[in-house]
């Protein structure tokens, strides 16, 4: 057990963080749930906080372990995000949604956690696998297309080692979002929300590491 999850307060260990979440309903009802919750919340109603938690636990767990690329880090991370949601939302001031905010306190945690390793660093091609063995992140990545070849998936592995190398080589911000724009689907505009900061400074980032990742990838194939 990390020492993130040794500090957590008895009521926050007491909660089922990895419990079922609800996808259904449209963006608006939810954001008007999440106010009802939150403000239940913040008067001591501990099962409104419970249903926060129910509500994003997967989204904020499957985001944290792809940004870290390890399931155990990703694990403390959420725990320690719902940790510092359960502390601080009597401070919560209904100035962006629940979603944004939460969010923003886990991609600051990823942040911090992406720019430690990078300064040791750690090799971004190698990540910890759920039983806590390093492992390559290349064979989480296998070909399974029906027209699956050994010439094709040397030229394909080839292809990924490259990507991941070139992913590497970016600054944990612009990782941070690229990532969140290309493999999380996110609109610029809600990535600039968790990031608190404004679009076209995504947009700027988003820029540099696209142009990073096409110069690297002109380089290894050159």
């Amino acid at each position: 057990m990390s020492e993130r999850s040794k500090s957590r307060p008895a009521y926050v260990s007491s909660i089922t963080f990895a419990g079922p979440s609800r996808e259904t309903g449209t963006a608006g009802s939810r954001r008007v749930d999440d106010s009802m919750l939150i403000r239940q919340a913040q008067e001591g109603n501990t099962a409104a906080f419970e249903e926060l938690v129910r509500q994003y636990d997967r989204a904020v767990l499957r985001l944290a372990v792809h940004l870290t690329g390890s399931q155990e880090d990703g694990q403390d991370i959420y725990q320690e995000a719902f940790l510092r949601a359960y502390i601080n939302l009597a401070r919560f001031r209904f100035e962006c949604s629940f979603y944004t905010w939460i969010y923003r306190i886990v991609t600051n945690l990823c942040l911090d956690h992406l720019r430690k390793k990078h300064s040791r660093g750690r090799d971004f091609t190698t990540a910890v696998s759920p039983d806590g063995e390093e492992e390559a992140v290349l064979d989480r990545m296998p070909d399974r297309r029906p027209s699956f070849s050994p010439e094709r998936s040397l030229q394909g592995r080839e292809l990924r080692e490259s990507i991941v190398r070139a992913l590497g080589r970016l600054s944990p911000r612009e990782r941070m979002v690229f990532e969140l724009k290309h493999y999380h689907g996110m609109r610029l505009r809600t990535v600039a929300g968790i990031l608190n900061t404004t679009e076209g400074t995504i947009k700027n980032t988003l820029f540099r590491a696209t142009h990073k990742l096409r110069g690297e990838l002109a380089w290894a194939r050159s």
